[in-house]
């Protein structure tokens, strides 16, 4: 197998079609209802019109949840209000419909794919179709040392671009994006904060299950222990990924990539696919230009992220359980402006006045 580049995405990655977002705008302002009237509805069926390169814009009906889930080994260091190798209790929420993500997909009419990429649980603990991705069982721990190999960074990225293959085969038109993790958070803030060049308090935050001033101050201190390795290797995405990422978070973004070269457009959730949003376009700098964020979950880390790829947070209601949630609830407002874009009638067009009106 041939060692992986991402650079090379940044060449196979273009921009949603310039042009059918123009002929989107222009078609808007010829609908009954006045131009500002939907508010950020206009918008987004303007970017959605333009990842799918028709107007009228299609309507989503084919949605897709995808959750990468993993252990990371850093939560042994009493940084998550979770247990250490607990998030297969996550997974198994999922699958069995009684999670947040799990009901409402249900209402919105989306599936749910959950992906293993690194629990650290014994495998026959979860069906076989949610295993059998498994890069390796959970993840070094990054403070004190890599989470993977280069060759198990690799084999994640390569993970999450089969998912993305997958999911444009089979038809998905749009993604939720989302992760089922313990310790995630943790890993994600190392990788904005290395990014983005802050230091470790300005990225760190409470997490999705709210933790005490103690655990954060521990959080805090991995983090900045955490930083001095990722920074030696900032200018090489899969070697950041296998110091400071995890298996999932390496999925993720490669997930991410494979999507925008696919032109499946792609809502993301929190602070962890904001983090790998930031790796995946450190390598393609259009490719932010196909995901949306669906919300602003309140971490200080995932604000520094998406300010950074210029992504404006559809909804903002202080969603912090993760799993795909928060974006979750941005879907049916997708939906929404889809079906006004598409169905919303035209004005009548005005009958030319004369030049001359012949006198009474």
């Amino acid at each position: 197998m041939t060692t992986l580049n991402l650079d090379d995405f940044s060449d196979l990655i273009e921009r949603p079609d310039g042009g059918v977002r123009r002929d989107a705008e222009e078609r808007r302002e010829r609908l009954a209802v006045p131009a500002g009237a939907l508010g950020r509805l206009d918008e987004l069926a303007e970017w959605l019109a333009a990842a799918q390169g028709r107007v009228p814009v299609k309507p989503i009906k084919a949605p897709k949840v995808v959750l990468f889930a993993a252990d990371h080994g850093i939560a042994a260091a009493g940084v998550s209000a979770r247990a250490a190798g607990s998030a297969h209790a996550l997974v198994r929420s999922v699958l069995d419909g009684a999670s947040p993500v799990s009901i409402l997909a249900g209402r919105f009419g989306a599936s749910v794919r959950v992906v293993d990429a690194g629990l650290d649980c014994d495998p026959e603990l979860l069906p076989q179709d949610v295993v059998r991705h498994r890069v390796r069982r959970g993840s070094g721990r990054i403070d004190v040392e890599d989470a993977l190999t280069r060759e198990e960074a690799e084999a994640a990225l390569r993970l999450g671009m089969r998912i993305a293959d997958e999911e444009a085969d089979c038809g998905t038109d749009l993604v939720v994006l989302g992760d089922l993790s313990v310790g995630g958070t943790t890993v994600a803030a190392t990788l904005v904060a290395a990014l983005c060049g802050t230091d470790a308090s300005v990225v760190t935050g409470r997490g999705g299950l709210p933790i005490d001033d103690l655990t954060w101050m521990r959080k805090c201190a991995a983090i900045r222990d955490a930083l001095r390795r990722a920074r030696p290797v900032l200018g090489d995405q899969v070697a950041l990924l296998a110091a400071v990422g995890g298996a999932d978070v390496a999925a993720i973004t490669g997930f991410l990539l494979q999507c925008a070269v696919r032109r499946t457009p792609v809502v993301l959730d929190g602070i962890v696919s904001a983090a790998c949003g930031l790796v995946a376009q450190r390598a393609a700098f259009r490719a932010p230009d196909w995901w949306l964020a669906g919300q602003a979950s309140g971490e200080p880390g995932q604000t520094k992220a998406l300010d950074r790829m210029a992504l404006n947070p559809v909804l903002s209601h202080g969603v912090t359980v993760g799993e795909g949630t928060g974006a979750l609830l941005a879907l049916p407002l997708v939906q929404a402006a889809a079906a006004l874009a598409a169905e919303l009638p035209e004005q009548p067009e005005r009958p030319e006045r004369p030049e001359h009106e012949p006198n009474d």
